[in-house]
Formats: C-alpha cells, structure tokens, sequence
C-alpha cells in the first residue's frame, strides 16, 4: 500500500476514529482556554504557589499532579492554555479509553464511538478537565485502572495486576479517592465468581508496588500529624453539602447529563442482567458499593464522576445489540444526534464559552439556575464560573496598599488573608506589582507559616475581620473591592492595614489553623 494511504487508512479504523475524537476534546480545551474571557480559577492560585514549594503531600492533596503543574510551568510557562494543556490531554486520553473498554466488552465501532461520546460530552468531565486540578487526572487513572481490570478478567492475565497496582500507586500520589476505586473493584470481585482473580500473587504483587509508592505520601502524612485527615473531617461536616440517596443519584444524573442517563443507567443494568455478561458483573457492584460509601461518607457528588466512562460502555453495548438485532438502523443516527444536541445545550454550563452576562441570559432562558456545590450563598454565576472572576483586582488593591506605605514599613510588611485563593492570587500577580509572598492560615499556607514576621504590621485582604480585629492596636480599612460576578463571600472583599499585633505571631499562628 502507498505511504500516502497508511493515514487515510488508520482513520478509517476503530482506533482511528477514537484517536480522532481523542484529539477533538483536546482541541476543544485548547481553544476555549485561548480565547475565553474568564480567568484562572481560584484553586490554580494555590497549585501554582505548591508546585513553588515542592514537597512529598500537602493538606489537601498528594504531591504528584503538583509535581506535573511545575514541570509544565518550567517548560511551557503560566499561561491559562500552558496550565491546562495536560487536563486537555487527560480529556483526550479519557475518550479513547472509554471507547477500547468499549471494545473489550464486546463492542464494535458505533458501541465505542458512542460511549466515547458520551464521555466527550458530558458536562461533568468537560467542565472538570478544562481546568488545572488533580481531579482530570483522577478520572483518567481511574478509566486506566478500570481498563486493566477488564483484561485481567476477560483475557485471565493476571500478570496484569502489576501494572494495576502501579496505576493504583500512581493514582493514589494524584488523589487518594482511587483507593475507593480499588475498595469497588475487590469488593465486586468477592461478590461475583471473579473473586478467583484475586487468588494469585501477582494481586498482591501489583497491591506491594502501589503501596510503595504511595509510601512517601503516608510517611509526609505521619510526620505532618495527618493533616489530610483533619481537612476531610473539616470539610465533611462544614462544607460539604449532605445528600439523600435519592438527591445523589439525581445529582449525577445531571452532572453526567440527563442526555447520557438513559446509556449509562443501561450500562449498570447491563452488568447486572445480562447473562452474557456475568463475568463482568462485578463492575455493577463496584459502582454501587462505591456509590454507597459515598453516601456514607457525606462525599461531594462529583467524587464518583470517574466511574462512569465503564457504564458508557457497557450501556453502549447493549444498545448497539438492540439495534442490531432489531434492524432498527435509524436509531444509531438518532442516538448520536440527540447526544450531540444535549452536548451542545450543556456546553456552556461547563466550559466557559459565553461570556458572563451572555450565560446568564442562556441560563435564564432554559430556566436553569446556579445550584451550590458547598454550603455557600450563590451569586450570579455558578461556583466554578464566579471562581475565575476578582484575582488580579484584588492583588491590586492589595498592592496600592503596600506602595503607600513607607520604605521600612514595607520590609517589616506581612500580607495575610483568610484563604488560599486570596494568598495564591497575590503571590501570582504580585510578582509584577511588587509584593512579598502572602501568609494565610489556610490548609497548605498554614503549614508554611508566618515566615519572618511579627505582625507589627500587616495588610490582611478580607471579608471581615472578625475576632482578629481586637488583635491589634490600630486597624485602618483602606479600600473595598467590589466583583459583580464573583462568588457572595468574595464581593466587596476589603484591604486593612493593622499594626501592632498584641501577642507573639508564632502564638497567634497555632491558634487560627483553618484546614477545609
């Protein structure tokens, strides 16, 4: 065959046109992180400023996506498509293996372009991977993971559970949340006759090796007294939103989109009914033991969003087998379209495409208002939109503050705020307009400290003081900033300039730790 031809050929294939749709979603998050007009999101501030102080853990998270974010600024620098070029790459990645689990089930072309589909499409996974988090690469090493345990089960490779354990390892250096991943799948293995999957040393092998390379992790854990553990508790019982089963389920239904529901809710009954099918019944368990632990543990919705590129496809299969064997063919082209046209309508609810006034009339339109994440008051827009507006003002007015002050005032001068994006913003910004690095008692911050300073003046970028009002002698408010579109308790946020702190920092350090 001529060279010209091997091109044309491959894309003609199944891999083909996964690696074609793989390389659409990449294209997609490239794109709008160039020509959106929205900004960073606040949760970047903070990676940035941990990949700035590398380390084996940090409160609220493992080190390695902290460890990809600096080598992606040393190599491409901090703009939005630099920060949030391997998110987009993990998209891509995700899609087309969702399409060969696809394959491993059983299913030919339309079954793996429409499961991969209906990854590329769903708002969760399009909002989630547009931005700089360990969140993308939590779904693509679950999808990893789930695709290794499918031909460890189909092809009876159990040589297979090593590279598991490795991907388990690595996963769990991104986010410990793939440990329930593994809870889900053992559990499914014990409940189904795969549980002699599990009889083999290279289980335990492949379990030795991602135990070891979590290792570093759990030792920076001991060392540190379990911070991780004091944030999730923090978090579970102040900010997390408690959800009833059914508030849940309906959660994800929404989040995945209600246009992807009827394929995957056809994917878990799949694995469960389907006789043909029982050897991978286990992944049913899984997503309902997981589910379940979720639910037990006050869990944000979002954190069971991974699971469900493997419900894709196996609803996708049994569909396809329906068509197929009722010679209904118009149904895969009507399928295919209404899943775009859903993809298309929700878009905008999960990749910053409109402007903010345009997506709020969009919004408007279709009746759909902004619902909370957290226990927190929403604004106009919804959280993760609202999250990428105020930064750069607020470190400006933070710095007009610092510049009044005179020469000796400045070198004594410590920046305090009461959160982690408020201190990320100011170190990332304040790089041009002239300001030392930002203190907060915040989660990661905390542990960094107060550095050189003894408080006998401070500016502190807040909502409101509060009690730490009566900690100084004087407290001059010198500017409020106002946001139209940023979240409620980021508005009108205020710039004070306090002198004389009344006791020792380091005493007053171990008595404002805020971890969640």
């Amino acid at each position: 065959m001529p060279r010209k031809l091997l091109f044309p050929e491959f894309f003609r294939s199944d891999r083909g046109v996964l690696v074609s749709l793989s390389f659409l979603v990449f294209l997609i998050h490239v794109i709008v992180n160039a020509t959106t007009a929205y900004g960073y999101f606040r949760d970047e501030f903070y990676y940035i400023a941990c990949s700035e102080r590398l380390a084996f853990g940090y409160v609220d998270q493992p080190p390695l996506s902290i460890l990809l974010l600096a080598a992606t600024r040393f190599v491409l620098g901090d703009s939005l498509v630099a920060l949030r070029l391997l998110p987009a790459v993990a998209a891509g990645i995700v899609v087309f293996l969702t399409g060969r689990v696809t394959g491993i089930l059983g299913g030919g072309r339309y079954a793996q372009i429409l499961a991969a589909l209906c990854s590329l499409t769903a708002p969760q996974y399009l909002g989630m991977l547009n931005f700089f988090s360990m969140n993308a690469f939590d779904v693509l090493f679950w999808t990893i993971a789930i695709y290794l345990t499918l031909r460890i089960v189909k092809e009876d490779a159990p040589h297979l559970w090593i590279p598991f354990g490795i991907v388990a390892g690595l996963g769990s250096q991104n986010k410990v949340s793939i440990l329930f991943l593994c809870f889900g799948i053992v559990g499914g293995l014990l409940l189904t006759s795969g549980r002699k999957h599990l009889w083999n040393r290279n289980f335990w092998i492949g379990g030795s090796a991602g135990l070891l390379i979590f290792l570093p992790h759990i030792i920076w854990q001991i060392v540190n007294d379990f911070p991780t553990a004091e944030f999730v508790k923090h978090a579970t019982e102040n900010k997390n939103i408690i959800s009833s089963p059914l508030e849940f389920l309906v959660s994800q239904i929404m989040m995945m989109s209600p246009f992807t529901f009827p394929i995957w809710g056809t994917g878990l009954v799949y694995f469960f009914l389907v006789k043909d099918v029982k050897r991978f019944r286990f992944l049913g368990w899984t997503y309902v033991l997981i589910f379940v632990l979720f639910i037990l543990q006050n869990g944000k919705p979002y954190y069971l969003s991974p699971m469900y590129p493997v419900l894709f496809a196996g609803g996708a299969v049994a569909i396809s087998s329906f068509i197929g064997k009722s010679r209904r063919v118009w149904l895969r082209t009507g399928i295919v379209t209404v899943l775009l046209i859903g993809g298309i309508i929700a878009a905008p609810f999960a990749l910053p495409v409109l402007p903010p006034e345009k997506f709020i009339a969009y919004s408007n339109a279709l009746g759909i208002q902004p619902r909370p994440q957290e226990r927190h008051e929403m604004g106009k827009l919804p959280q993760h939109y609202a999250d990428m507006f105020g930064w750069k003002e607020k470190a400006e007015a933070v710095a007009r503050a610092f510049h009044s002050l005179k020469p000796k005032e400045k070198q004594q001068c410590a920046i305090f705020t009461f959160n982690y994006g408020r201190a990320g913003a100011i170190d990332f910004f304040g790089k041009e307009l002239g300001l030392p690095k930002a203190i907060s008692n915040h989660n990661n911050y905390w542990l960094w400290g107060p550095k050189q300073y003894t408080g006998e003046i401070v500016i502190i970028l807040a909502k409101d003081l509060g009690e730490l009002r009566e900690r100084f002698e004087s407290v001059q408010l010198v500017e409020t900033i106002p946001c139209d579109y940023c979240m409620p308790y980021e508005k009108d946020t205020q710039v004070f300039i306090c002198r004389g702190l009344k006791q020792p920092i380091q005493e007053l350090w171990e008595s404002i730790k805020s971890f969640g």
